[in-house]
């Protein structure tokens, strides 16, 4: 699946350029692209940015933060996409950047890796404090005092 993925997407970014380089001409083209991945760095840091303060301000007031972390990881997901040359990733960049789009990838994510997450968590509660304790583990042990009465030497 992966190495399919490796042959068809970036088959998939140059048929795309060439299909938008016909329609609007190569020259213009190129500008879009060199446009859009100038905004797109400039996108991902403003979405990062906002993703710190929402998840910081959720902790604050204390609600769980994974909603504003998954939204703002999704927000900086479109933007690193659209600093990436090509018309296949703005598309996927742009989709992840519109609430539509977004909520789509969150509903995704949550019935696909939700599970998972829920059994990592669960697993790593015992490291935390006040998760279930360890009983002190049963140790036998023999010790021998030896007391010559003098100092050696």
């Amino acid at each position: 699946m992966f190495l399919a993925l490796l042959i068809v997407f970036p088959v998939a970014e140059v048929t795309a350029f060439v299909l938008v380089a016909l329609a609007i001409g190569w020259l213009w083209a190129l500008a879009l692209l060199i446009t859009t991945s100038v905004l797109g760095a400039g996108i991902a840091r403003r979405q990062g940015r906002a993703a710190i303060g929402e998840v910081s301000r959720a902790i604050v007031e204390r609600r769980p933060p994974g909603s504003a972390a998954l939204d703002g990881a999704l927000g900086s997901l479109g933007g690193l996409l659209l600093a990436i040359p090509g018309f296949v990733t703005d598309a996927l960049g742009v989709l992840l950047l519109v609430p539509p789009g977004r909520r789509l990838a969150r509903r995704w994510i949550s019935t696909h890796y939700g599970a998972r997450v829920m059994r990592y968590a669960a697993g790593a509660s015992r490291f935390t404090r006040g998760g279930p304790q360890r009983r002190p583990a049963d140790v036998d042990s023999t010790a021998v005092e030896e007391d010559t009465g003098r100092l050696p030497g």
